[in-house]
């Protein structure tokens, strides 16, 4: 079992399964009744596979774990490096357990294309688990950049009716950003001869240097995630995006940003991530408060959700760059919970979508006369949006209040007020969808969820509750992580601030 390559199991068998439903063959309804299951299956062992990471994973430690490390160009210092902490464990888990629900979410949504449609699935899958576990500075910008092309297909194909704008606008933002890691990345390769992450982490950069090198990792990593006021690709992509899509962009791609933050930004550039604190405070206190006010307007129940989302990273933002302990372990329960959370928010919407073919909320409203089960679900995520004790949110919530209180207490005041905002936007979109009298004709014949959409809510609603009674269970994995990237970025500021004395000392 020891030498058995886990993580490369865990990376390419959801791309082994995409090329078993690429060799079906057979009339258009056996295809697509194949790919489904092949790609149900083959998510579902992924996912149970990836559990003996969890299960085998030292919490004592903050040492990469699983390493998996074999020559790629050799002589040029880039490698196939793999590996994962405390910090990336979570995301994997995250990421093999939304996959199947996204694909029993697609079950009868999807009609046509069904097997172009799972294999981009899986492609999606591979190269998300790629960019969490990759040690390589080269390797993960491969998985980060080539993300985009499966989601991109999946918007643009099977998406609304501006599908085809939306696909593009998502693609170009993210591209724009990307371009300037890359050069980034260069520089990092020029300077330390090597684009390992760990060697990166103990490189020490120049202040100057540190300077542009964040600014150009902070163009690709806010875009992802993603922060105002590069935000506005977001809802018009979710709102093309099919049900799964939305899914799986706001439960799984939009963390990639979060952790870009935690793996590159501050353990590298510590002297600047310090520096550029204010700014990431300030652009997320206004992305807390504007996006949630704007979410209180919208017409559309995917766009508001959208909207809902950035309001949420903003609050991992602020959380990272708090640096102490709270805010950094928040962020991350934070990111956890929006997935589970957001990615269930997207399915209540396409359950109702799947009938009605609406997401208008003024086309809603009395709902709970003929959908019982579907009110009690979707208030229970509503209230785990807004951050209701027991849930995963407050969890989240709590921790970051607690981290940005230490660190300035204005944007904790600010912060704060993004809760209070939260509850009025959802529990107003609860409203009128659920609560009132069942006036329209076309909603009186409604039914309720069937088994298929109870499976994939059950899940979620399972661990929505597990992570907000008992938070311990995520927490210990990823506090020796923590601890360690805190003290990285202690030790560096310290030699930075040491080699500024020794050069004032000289002159």
């Amino acid at each position: 079992m020891t030498d058995w390559p886990l993580l490369s199991t865990v990376v390419f068998l959801p791309l082994i399964g995409a090329g078993f439903i690429l060799l079906i063959r057979g009339d258009e309804a056996t295809v697509a009744r194949n790919a489904r299951s092949v790609a149900l299956w083959t998510s579902v062992i992924t996912f149970l596979i990836s559990l003996l990471l969890w299960t085998g994973f030292d919490s004592s430690t903050a040492a990469f774990q699983f390493v998996e490390k074999a020559e790629w160009f050799p002589g040029y210092g880039i490698d196939y490096h793999l590996g994962i902490d405390g910090i990336s464990l979570w995301f994997v888990l995250l990421t093999t357990l939304l996959i199947p629900i996204c694909v029993l979410a697609s079950w009868e949504s999807i009609t046509k294309r069904v097997k172009e449609y799972m294999i981009a699935f899986l492609a999606m899958e591979t190269l998300i688990i790629g960019s969490f576990v990759a040690l390589d500075f080269v390797l993960f910008y491969f998985f980060f950049e080539a993300m985009l092309i499966p989601l991109f297909l999946i918007i643009g194909i099977w998406g609304g009716k501006r599908r085809i704008y939306a696909s593009f606008k998502f693609f170009l933002y993210t591209m724009l950003g990307s371009v300037l890691m890359l050069v980034a990345l260069l520089y990092m390769y020029f300077q330390a001869g090597t684009t390992d992450i760990p060697t990166l982490m103990a490189t020490p950069f120049g202040r100057e240097a540190q300077i542009f090198l964040w600014l150009a990792m902070f163009a690709s990593f806010a875009v992802k995630m993603p922060m105002w006021p590069v935000h506005t690709w977001l809802p018009d992509a979710h709102v093309e995006a099919p049900t799964a899509g939305s899914v799986l962009l706001a439960g799984i791609l939009l963390k990639v940003g979060g952790y870009g933050f935690l793996r590159f930004s501050l353990p590298m550039l510590p002297d600047a991530s310090q520096y550029f604190a204010p700014l990431i405070f300030g652009l997320s206190m206004v992305a807390v408060v504007y996006t949630s006010l704007v979410a209180l307007v919208q017409g559309d129940m995917k766009k508001l959700i959208a909207y809902s989302s950035v309001a949420h990273m903003g609050f991992v933002t602020i959380g990272i760059y708090t640096f102490n302990t709270q805010g950094i372990e928040g962020s991350i329960i934070q990111m956890l919970s929006h997935g589970l959370v957001s990615g269930a928010l997207f399915l209540c919407v396409g359950v109702v979508y799947d009938r009605m073919h609406t997401r208008d909320i003024d086309r809603y409203g009395g709902l709970v006369n003929r959908m019982p089960g579907y009110a009690l679900i979707f208030l229970f995520f509503t209230m785990a949006s807004i951050g209701l004790p027991g849930t995963s949110g407050f969890v989240g919530e709590f921790l970051v209040l607690v981290g940005a209180f230490q660190a300035n207490t204005w944007v904790a005041f600010i912060a704060a007020t993004g809760v209070i905002l939260g509850a009025c936007y959802m529990l107003w979109l609860y409203r009128r969808v659920v609560f009132g009298e069942l006036v329209r004709e076309d909603l009186k014949g409604i039914l309720d969820m069937n088994r298929r959409e109870v499976l994939a809510f059950a899940p979620l609603v399972v661990l929505t509750l597990w992570m907000g009674i008992y938070p311990e269970t995520f927490l210990e994995p990823i506090r020796a992580s923590v601890a360690n990237l805190l003290t990285q970025v202690q030790v560096e500021k310290a030699a930075m601030v040491l080699d500024t004395v020794n050069q004032l000392a000289q002159r």
